[in-house]
């Protein structure tokens, strides 16, 4: 099937015709003709994608060429490499611009010259940035008279993490199989992966790699030269749209795939290893971004087999990058899997801070730490990481998951931005006031070298790409935050709705709303104040309150017929809210200041403790499963109200999801409500029936 027919498969690069003769007219005359300053891949790229743009909201197809006369057109280009008179024209505007950056700006061509629109990138990267932005300017159906916008990333990395196996699947994939691999080899047509690149580069995405943290035989295979050739045909297709491909390895590579007897980091042959294998890959791909590395954690190999730690595993692999100038970067998600939950001492939730803080200041500069938003696992509710505010001389990053594994896994709908928000704006106050998550994870506030954002992708090779295709909004929201995420919630949903689905103000009201609410819908039927894992072992699918698979030693959430919830506070539970700055670190270990939705992630408390709403822990979950489950049946006669106008396939496949979450809403319901029922022997106040 050709893709531009399958449902959904533009994703916000659906190019739809102006409904409005005057703006079509506007949007033909500025871009009549587009000059390319510099006759380079990149360049070249941007100004096809534009001429793409311009074709299908315009019906007119502009020229590309080397060079413009006065006439009016789109100029795109590099600063420093511009004709002298737009160069001076722009002096102000581009002096400060970093490569990732770009200025768009409308000026007229010189005395009695049109107006033309002037897109320069402080490299090639920045000059695409600035293409998709004057699309996405067009798409919101704005005028390009006036045009003057200067923009920079605020983070230098903005990350894909596929979690894609070689035999076609995804771990933690729930929109079809993998994109990049089949039968333990790569897909022979890179089609997709190419229209994969484009939607990450509209929104800013930067770097990818491209296959699974959990590194199988197969997979360990990347880094030898039996897939050099096809890895440096990859790398060519996103480095048209100024991505960068990183690898994850398997810490143990050099006994799996050299064939020594020992991974030990400070024994010479394995760094002489990794050393040759670091120059084999820069000989293939020259801008190859370096290592992804999950080490020492569910049974992932790692450094301390060998009675090392994380900095003399991850030093070891930056040196041998560090002369082709790349990166190391090292995943903080390390914790005992099999420890004792009875035993306070081992709190999953203290573990990365535990491992990485005494190691602070001793990672190499080309090392960043991972760091996931949560102490736990992205689940639908947890407090932000201490590690963020607790490292001072370390590379960090911020780790997301767009994927639903916890959320829905793109069955049910679940916005994730409104959530993200809420992380990257908590402050932390580590070095005073303003010392929020995203100056953290993009190194401004420490001033460190290298910072960014990164994410498990949610797509697949659905038709949609994500399964669901309103999850497609998760998608372009992270890539937009990671471009600048003090971008307002209203303003990315507005930009993915109009881009995504036209410009019918019913359906942008409509579908606005039903993302807005639906992280809160989600955690209203799922998780209560705090309490996450309720679900399924293993695949993470479908309530199962006591379902945890590293539970052995009892439920995670502490249940009995008396209270519930995991004491964290430093007189009587496991220390973990001592982990925190100040104001947080007393927040969190005061009962009476404790937010309501973190309650039970910090604090034991019976039944009948009242929250600060005025409910009681048990009426709580009573209450917000029962109208979480109404609310989930609302979000399935919303979505209907705007039949007619969504085309039709995808609107029917989106009703076909919501359908699914209304029903399964009533599962969580119900087996959420009838287990705390039986544990506490209270009854609901409103009577409702509970089994």
């Amino acid at each position: 099937m050709d893709t531009n027919e399958m449902t959904g498969y533009k994703a916000w690069l659906r190019y739809e015709t102006a409904e409005n003769e005057t703006l079509r007219e506007e949007y033909r005359i500025y871009c009549s003709s587009i000059a390319v300053a510099e006759q380079s891949r990149v360049l070249l790229t941007a100004a096809r994608e534009l001429a793409a743009a311009v074709r299908s909201i315009t019906g007119h197809s502009p020229s590309i060429a080397p060079s413009l006369d006065r006439a009016s057109g789109v100029v795109i280009g590099v600063k420093g490499k511009l004709d002298p008179e737009l160069e001076q024209a722009l002096s102000s505007d581009i002096a400060e611009l970093s490569d990732e950056g770009y200025v768009l700006r409308t000026l007229r061509a010189g005395s009695g010259g049109a107006e033309r629109i002037a897109i320069v990138g402080g490299a090639e990267a920045g000059a695409l940035y600035g293409v998709f932005h004057l699309i996405r300017v067009m798409q919101m159906r704005k005028s390009l008279g006036g045009l003057r916008a200067t923009e920079q990333p605020a983070n230098r990395l903005r990350m894909i993490n596929q979690w894609d196996n070689m035999d076609g699947s995804i771990e933690r994939g729930y929109a079809g199989k993998s994109i990049f691999y089949r039968g333990n080899a790569f897909v022979d047509d890179f089609s997709r992966i190419r229209d994969y690149a484009r939607l990450l580069a509209s929104v800013g995405i930067n770097a990818i790699s491209i296959n699974n943290v959990n590194v199988h035989r197969e997979e360990t295979k990347l880094i030898t030269k039996q897939y050099e050739e096809t890895l440096s045909r990859v790398a060519a297709v996103f480095r048209d749209y100024g991505i960068k491909l990183f690898l994850s390895v398997n810490f143990a590579s050099p006994i799996a795939a050299g064939g020594l007897p020992t991974a030990d980091p400070l024994e010479p042959s394995v760094k002489e290893w990794w050393a040759q294998r670091a120059s084999d890959l820069y000989r293939a791909i020259p801008d190859f971004g370096g290592f992804l590395v999950k080490a020492d954690s569910e049974f992932r190999p790692g450094p301390f087999t060998y009675g090392r730690d994380h900095a003399d595993g991850a030093n070891m692999l930056a040196e041998a990058l560090a002369p082709h100038g790349g990166l190391v970067i090292w995943r903080c998600f390390v914790y005992n899997c099999l420890q004792d939950w009875r035993d306070r001492s081992t709190d999953r939730a203290k573990a990365a801070y535990e491992h990485f803080m005494p190691l602070d200041g001793r990672f190499a500069d080309n090392v960043i730490l991972q760091i996931k938003n949560g102490p736990m696992d992205f689940q639908v509710r947890e407090p932000v990481s201490p590690l963020f505010g607790g490292l001072k001389r370390t590379n960090q990053m911020l780790e997301l998951q767009i994927t639903q594994e916890y959320t829905g896994q793109q069955k049910h709908l679940c916005y994730l931005v409104p959530q993200w928000k809420e992380v990257l704006d908590f402050d932390t106050h580590a070095a005073g006031k303003g010392s929020t998550v995203a100056r953290l994870a993009s190194g401004v506030l420490r001033e460190r070298p290298h910072g960014g954002i990164a994410a498990v992708s949610n797509i697949g090779d659905d038709a949609c790409w994500t399964g669901h295709p309103l999850a497609q909004a998760n998608l372009y929201g992270y890539g937009r935050l990671t471009w600048n995420p003090s971008l307002s919630e209203d303003q990315i949903t507005a930009e993915w709705i109009r881009q995504s689905l036209g410009c019918d103000p019913e359906v942008e009201t409509v579908v606005s709303d039903m993302l807005r609410k639906s992280w809160g819908i989600y955690e209203s039927y799922t998780a209560p104040l705090g309490v996450g894992w309720m679900v399924n072992p293993n695949h993470h699918y479908g309530p199962n309150v006591d379902g945890y698979e590293y539970s052995k030693w009892g439920t995670y959430h502490f249940a009995d017929c008396r209270g519930i919830g995991v004491d964290r506070t430093a007189e009587t539970g496991t220390g973990y809210t001592a982990q925190y700055h100040s104001p947080w670190r007393e927040t969190f270990n005061s009962l009476e200041l404790c937010p309501d939705e973190l309650l039970l992630f910090f604090h034991h408390v019976p039944y009948t403790h009242v929250l600060h709403s005025g409910n009681t822990v048990i009426q709580h979950i009573y209450d917000t499963h029962f109208e979480g489950a109404e609310e989930a049946a609302a979000l399935l006669e919303a979505w209907k109200s705007l039949e007619g106008r969504i085309e039709a396939d995808y609107f029917a496949l989106v009703a076909e999801r919501l359908a699914v979450q209304s029903e399964h809403a009533k599962e969580w319901r119900d087996v959420i409500n009838t287990y705390f029922y039986r544990k506490s022997g209270i009854a609901d106040r409103q009577g409702r029936l509970i089994y």
